[in-house]
């Protein structure tokens, strides 16, 4: 693959000594129109993939991660602020939805667990794994965010609420 014009020959050398045999019909990366190997799709890390949002600033990797790690500090209330205050992007937007999907599952599971365990006791251990649950994708989609990318929570745990 050439990257550019091939160097000039050396005092005595011969032009064409640098290329291959497969090469010295019409030199091909002269015949391409200039700039078309800035065209071609990139294959390598920074190409586009399910779940990436292309480039994707340091403020909206940390406002997307704060939508899941401020929920462990003040619950639904860090993806709600993160959703309606700073979801310009929609990288920043898909995350604070999926946080704040999560937020509100927690809550109205938490609700209706204490509601069920005046009823039958034993009960007490839905909401507990639960919340075990919440945690564990909440870190799985804060590392996902932090490096730009989007990981999709089961609908279990985020019920799709909130676009």
């Amino acid at each position: 693959m050439a990257y550019g014009p091939p160097p000039q020959p050396g005092p005595g050398q011969q032009p064409g000594w640098q290329q291959q045999p497969w090469q010295q019909q019409g030199n091909a990366w002269q015949q391409q129109p200039q700039g078309s190997w800035q065209q071609q799709p990139q294959q390598g890390r920074g190409a586009q993939q399910p779940g990436h949002f292309g480039p994707v600033s340091d403020e909206e990797k940390t406002w997307a991660l704060m939508a899941y790690v401020g929920q462990f500090l003040v619950a639904v209330i860090a993806p709600a602020v993160v959703y309606l205050g700073r979801a310009r992007s929609p990288f920043v937007r898909r995350h604070a939805a999926q946080g704040l999907n999560m937020g509100i599952a927690s809550v109205v599971v938490w609700v209706a667990g204490l509601v069920l365990q005046l009823l039958f006791e034993p009960l007490v251990w839905v909401p507990l794994v639960f919340t075990a649950a919440i945690m564990v994708f909440l870190v799985y989609a804060a590392r996902a965010a932090n490096r730009g990318e989007f990981r999709k929570v089961p609908a279990v745990l985020a019920w799709p609420l909130i676009k």
